[in-house]
């Protein structure tokens, strides 16, 4: 295993989130979203320039910007 921003995550690799680095408003978002400590998620897709991504997170597909993906430390698997 190795930990790498979840924005390095590439279409078909799956990791578990280990910590969340982003603050405020983001961060109460992400939680809200799934992404806890401990959650598995699966990169689906990479748009077009990289600047967002499609996660399969608990059964949901989420979309989630390369700036803000960064801030989302995982452990790949």
């Amino acid at each position: 295993m190795q930990t790498i921003p979840l924005c390095r995550l590439r279409a078909g690799e799956q990791a578990k989130v280990v910590r969340l680095l982003s603050e405020g408003a983001i961060r109460r978002r992400l939680l809200d979203l799934g992404l806890a400590a401990g959650t598995p998620v699966e990169c689906l897709m990479t748009g077009p320039g990289g600047s967002l991504s499609a996660y399969l997170i608990r059964g949901a597909v989420i979309a989630i910007r390369r700036r803000d993906a960064a801030g989302i430390l995982v452990d790949t698997l």
